[in-house]
């Protein structure tokens, strides 16, 4: 009998997931925003909630076409969506060459960034992983999700370096040439949308029928059936909670820091120390998602990540703001994970897209308000200690949401054995 080689083509594909993510538009439209908010108050004269609301509007559309954006890929595919947002993101932000000091441009172009940054986000890849792994499925997520950590600790002093020697123009310019140069045709060649199309079945598993056996990937429940369904709204509930006050913190990291005697060099430096948390968040959630019940992994994650508000709250200085930034990034690197991971356990594969879609977009949108209350909240009173003091409840109140959810609906199968 034919012998199966022991290397499983999943592994390709979170590679090819993890290097999509980290060209993404998210490292250099999120990530790095902060890093970008002195230049810009200089460059276009705005407050801070001014220049806040251009990343909101960003978050905003991103948001609601994220629905649309993992209909899209239940239907047709997740590569047909992802290469083409890739073309687009990269043309976009070689067009910031072309941008004048009108602040209405600032908020064109992160509009444009986020009608069609949500092809390039989680969604279309976290649909492709789940299809390709079930009993591994958590740390396939979180590996994948890696590429996203990376860019977080690389994008923030790259784009530093980038700006201080060319420009912040010149800096999205050079990005946007590499998106152009390297994942679009890595994704194109090396992306496959389902195991079965190739011969296998989920984790490595192996049969002659796989390619016939589409029913796997329809187990679940339908867009209408998930939209009823209580669990939903309270994860719905709890991931808006948590986004908010993690991204409020993130976007305001730099100034936060800065305002407390650091140099830019040190802002940019607590940006990476914030990039390194994700990553760990990323590997170590999905590590222990399958192992432990979800729901008992978020209340952790999510009860460090108040600790790190409290601590951002307190007006601490040195050492403990970076602590402080590293717990923080522990929840953001570990909730889109949880997003993903929890709508194919509680609803299945059937319309995983659409559902993770609409819970990346509330957490994208949540992500957007955070940020620009901060901001409001900082002109108004001319410290940041009061939204701190209202992230850290909200923090608590999303920890004690995750407490509340039931047993799994879709658990792990078995493995199917290999023949030798």
């Amino acid at each position: 009998m034919k012998r199966q080689s022991s290397f499983f083509y999943g592994w390709v594909v979170v590679a090819t997931a993890a290097l999509g993510l980290l060209f993404g538009a998210f490292p250099i439209v999120v990530f790095s925003f902060g890093v970008f908010f002195k230049a810009y108050i200089q460059e276009f004269h705005a407050s801070r909630a001014a220049i806040s609301l251009a990343f909101t509007l960003h978050n905003f559309i991103t948001a609601l076409l994220a629905v649309f954006i993992g209909r899209l890929a239940d239907r047709f595919g997740a590569r047909k969506v992802i290469v083409p947002g890739l073309g687009i993101i990269g043309l976009i932000l070689l067009s910031s060459e072309a941008m004048g000091s009108n602040l209405w441009q600032l908020y064109v172009f992160y509009s444009a960034l986020g009608v069609v940054g949500g092809a390039t986000t989680s969604v279309p890849y976290g649909l492709v992983v789940s299809r390709w792994f079930n009993r591994r499925r958590g740390l396939a997520l979180g590996l994948m999700m890696v590429g996203l950590g990376a860019g977080a600790i690389l994008m923030p002093p790259l784009a530093q370096l980038l700006i201080a020697r060319f420009g912040w123009r010149a800096a999205f310019a050079i990005v946007g040439c590499a998106i152009l140069t390297i994942p679009m045709p890595i994704v194109g060649l090396l992306l496959r949308e389902t195991p079965e199309r190739m011969g296998l079945l989920p984790d490595g598993g192996w049969g002659a029928n796989a390619s016939m056996s589409p029913a796997r990937q329809l187990e679940g429940l339908t867009w209408r059936e998930i939209c009823r369904s209580g669990t939903f709204w309270l994860m719905i509930a709890a991931f808006v909670l948590m986004a908010a006050s993690v991204h409020a913190c993130i976007i305001h990291l730099p100034e936060l820091f800065a305002d407390r005697g650091a140099s830019m060099k040190g802002a940019a430096v607590a940006s990476s120390v914030l990039g390194l948390a994700v990553l760990v968040g990323r590997i170590g959630t999905g590590y222990f998602l399958d192992r432990y019940f979800g729901p008992h992994v978020a209340l952790f994650i999510f009860v460090n990540a108040a600790l790190g508000v409290a601590v951002l709250w307190t007006g601490s200085r040195g050492m403990p703001v970076l602590i402080g930034a590293f717990l923080v990034g522990l929840g953001f690197g570990a909730e889109v994970d949880l997003i993903a991971y929890f709508m194919s356990r509680y609803f299945g594969l059937r319309s995983l897209g659409t559902a993770f879609g609409f819970g990346f977009g509330a957490f994208i949108l949540a992500g957007g308000l955070g940020p620009l209350i901060m901001g409001f909240a900082f002109d108004h009173t001319g410290s940041y200690r009061v939204p701190l003091a209202g992230f850290f409840v909200a923090t608590i109140v999303a920890a004690t949401l995750m407490s509340r959810l039931g047993p799994y609906r879709y658990a792990t199968r078995k493995p199917i054995a290999k023949p030798v």
